[in-house]
C-alpha cells in the first residue's frame, strides 16, 4: 500500500500542474477566438470562471502537501473541476463550445486515480451537467450564450445521446487501460524487487569474499573493486572507478594471453607504504557476448615476504654464528702471540722511526682485529636472558642521560616524544639497555655527532613500539634489509656486528626490530615488544624471572 499511495499522491501533484497549464492554455485560445471571430462570450464571466478555477488550483496545490487522504483529494479535484467544466461550457456557447472535450479529460483522470467504477460514476455526472445545461438552455431555464440558431428539440436530443455514449465509452477504456497499466505496474514493482535482490545479493557475495577483487572493461579501466580490495588498497571504490588498473601498481600487469595469468606486482598505497601483492588475471566471459572485461584477484603477501625476508635472514645469521664460534678461538690464541711478541720486542730492541710506526700500525691493528673477534665470541656465545615486568621508559631514559652527557655529544639535540606514560613489557633489562645503547650509538656516529635524536614511544595494539630517528644522511635502499646481518657496518673502524647483536637480543625476546629511511632525510629504527598485558594472556610467552639460555 506504501507505494500505491506513494502513486496516487504523485499523480496528484502531476494533475495541480497539469490542470494549470490547460487552464492557461484555456484562456489564451478563448480570448484569440473572442476577438477574431463573432460569437456570444461573456469575456468578463469566462475570466471570472478562469481565475476563480486558478484559485482553487492554487488552494489544491497547498491541500496536497497538509492532507494525507489521497482518494478524496482526488474526488474532490475531479468534481471540483467538473463543476468549473460546466460552466466554462456555459459560458462560452453551450452546444456551440468546442471546450466539451474537458469532461472525456476528467474521465480519464478519474479511471487513473481511482477505481474503475469512479470512472463510470464521472461519466455519469459529466453526462447529467453536460444535458443538463443544454435542455435548461433550450427551454430558456437560464441566460443562453448560444452563436448559432436554436435547433429543434430532436436534434438536442440526439447530441446528448452521442455525448453520453462517448462519456462511457471513454471511461470503460480509460478504466481498462489504466487497470493493465496498474497490473503492469505492479508487475514491474515485483520485477523491480526481484532485480535489487538479485543485486543486493550479488554485492554482497562480492564484498563478503575474502580475497580483495577488482573488475575492468577491456580497456582495463576499473568497474568494481570490493571491500577488502578497498582495505588492502587503502583506497575507496569511488577514487579509482574510471582510472587504469595500471596506475594502482609499481610493475606493470602482464598481458593476458590465456584465460588466466598469475603474477607477483608491487603497489603503493596513497600512505606512502610499498606493499607486494600475488595478483591473478581472469578474462570476464558471458555468453553471446565474449569477453567484456577481466577480473583481478589479488592478496597481500606484503608480510609473507618480509616473514620469508626475516627467515633467510636468521639462517644467515645462525651460519654466521656457527662460523665465528668455530675460527674466534683458532684466531685469538695467535692473535695474542703476536701482540705480545711485538710489545716485548719493542722494549729489548730500539726501533727507529719508520720501524715504530710499522710496530704501531701493527699493535692498532691487532688491537681492531681482537675487538671484532670479542664481538664473534659475543654474537655466538649462549646468552642468558632473566626476564622481569620492566618499565621501558626509564631505562630508556637511563641510555639517553648516559648519552646526552658524553663529551663528543654537546651539539647533539635530544628529543623526547613518549605518547604512553609507561610501557611495561617482560624483558631482560640489561640486554634492553645494551639494545638501546647501540641503536643511540649507531645514531651519533651516523649523524658525526651534530644532529637531533628522536625518541619516541606509542602503543601500537598489542605492542609497544620505541623509535630512534636520526637526522643523518640516512641507509641506501639496498642495505635496510640486511643491515641486521654481520659485517654491514658502514663507519669506520666499526666491527659489523653491533647491529647483529641486537637483532640477536631482540629475537630472543620474541620482538621485532626494523629499519626505515629514505636518502638525505635520516633513518629510524624501530623496536616492536609486547606488552606486558598481552605478554601475560600469551600461553606461548614465558612467564617473568625465569632465565632462558639463548644461543
Amino acid at each position: 500500500m506504501g507505494d500505491i499511495r506513494f502513486n496516487e499522491r504523485a499523480w496528484l501533484a502531476w494533475l495541480v500542474k497539469v490542470r494549470v497549464i490547460v487552464i492557461s492554455i484555456l484562456l489564451a485560445v478563448e480570448l484569440l477566438i473572442a476577438k477574431l471571430t463573432p460569437n456570444n462570450v461573456n469575456v468578463r464571466f469566462f475570466e471570472t470562471v478562469i481565475v476563480a478555477w486558478f484559485i482553487v488550483s492554487f488552494f489544491f496545490m497547498l491541500l496536497a502537501s497538509l492532507w494525507q487522504e489521497s482518494k478524496r483529494q482526488a474526488i474532490v479535484q475531479i468534481f471540483t473541476d467538473l463543476a468549473f467544466i460546466t460552466a466554462l461550457v456555459y459560458v462560452t456557447g453551450g452546444i456551440d463550445t468546442f471546450f466539451n472535450f474537458l469532461y472525456p479529460l476528467a474521465i480519464i483522470v478519474a479511471s487513473i486515480l481511482l477505481p474503475r467504477y469512479w470512472a463510470y460514476v464521472t461519466a455519469a455526472v459529466s453526462f447529467i451537467c453536460f444535458g443538463a445545461l443544454l435542455e435548461l438552455s433550450y427551454f430558456e431555464r437560464i441566460p443562453s450564450f448560444q452563436y448559432s440558431a436554436r435547433g429543434d428539440l430532436k436534434s438536442l436530443q440526439v447530441v446528448i445521446i452521442i455525448n453520453f455514449c462517448a462519456y462511457l465509452a471513454v471511461a470503460h477504456l480509460s478504466s481498462s487501460l489504466s487497470s493493465k497499466l496498474r497490473q503492469a505496474g505492479v508487475e514491474l514493482r515485483d520485477k523491480s524487487g526481484e532485480l535489487l535482490s538479485l543485486q543486493a545479493l550479488h554485492e554482497n557475495v562480492i564484498h563478503s569474499i575474502r580475497s580483495a577483487l577488482i573488475t575492468t572493461d577491456l580497456e582495463g579501466r576499473i568497474t568494481l573493486m570490493n571491500a577488502p580490495g578497498q582495505k588492502v588498497l587503502e583506497r575507496t571504490a569511488s577514487s579509482v572507478y574510471g582510472r587504469h588498473i595500471s596506475e594502482l601498481f609499481l610493475d606493470a600487469l602482464p598481458n593476458i594471453d590465456s584465460l588466466s595469468v598469475q603474477c607477483e606486482v608491487r603497489g603503493l598505497t596513497p600512505s606512502g607504504l610499498e606493499k607486494t601483492f600475488d595478483v591473478n588475471v581472469t578474462a570476464l566471459i558471458v555468453p553471446e557476448q565474449g569477453t567484456i572485461g577481466y577480473v583481478y584477484t589479488f592478496e597481500d603477501r606484503t608480510e609473507l615476504r618480509r616473514l620469508e625476508g626475516e627467515v633467510r635472514r636468521r639462517d644467515r645469521l645462525a651460519a654466521v654464528g656457527r662460523l665465528a664460534a668455530g675460527i674466534a678461538h683458532e684466531i685469538r690464541n695467535p692473535l695474542a702471540s703476536i701482540a705480545g711478541s711485538i710489545n716485548v720486542l719493542a722494549e729489548v730492541t730500539p726501533f727507529n722511526e719508520e720501524q715504530k710506526t710499522l710496530v704501531n700500525i701493527i699493535t692498532r691493528e691487532s688491537t681492531r682485529l681482537n675487538a671484532i673477534i670479542s664481538d664473534f665470541l659475543v654474537y655466538s656465545r649462549e646468552k642468558s636472558f632473566k626476564f622481569s615486568r620492566m618499565d621501558l621508559v626509564p631505562l630508556i631514559e637511563d641510555a639517553l642521560v648516559l648519552l646526552a652527557n658524553r663529551s663528543q655529544t654537546k651539539d647533539l639535540t635530544i628529543v623526547r616524544d613518549y605518547a604512553v606514560p609507561n610501557a611495561y613489557a617482560a624483558v631482560d633489562a640489561d640486554r634492553i639497555k645494551q639494545v638501546l645503547w647501540n641503536l643511540l650509538e649507531n645514531a651519533v656516529r651516523a649523524m658525526q655527532g651534530k644532529g637531533t635524536i628522536t625518541v619516541s614511544v606509542r602503543a601500537a595494539g598489542d605492542f609497544l613500539r620505541i623509535g630512534i630517528r636520526d637526522t643523518g644522511p640516512g641507509i641506501a635502499p639496498n642495505l635496510t634489509e640486511k643491515i641486521f646481518e654481520p659485517f654491514q657496518s658502514q663507519f669506520e673502524g666499526g666491527t659489523g656486528l653491533g647491529l647483529a647483536i641486537v637483532y640477536q637480543i631482540v629475537q630472543a625476546h620474541g620482538a621485532r626490530i626494523f629499519a626505515q629511511s629514505t636518502l638525505g632525510s635520516g633513518a629510524e629504527f624501530i623496536l616492536e615488544i609486547l606488552h606486558a598485558r598481552a605478554a601475560s594472556a600469551e600461553p606461548d610467552v614465558e612467564p617473568v624471572n625465569q632465565e632462558v639460555s639463548h644461543g
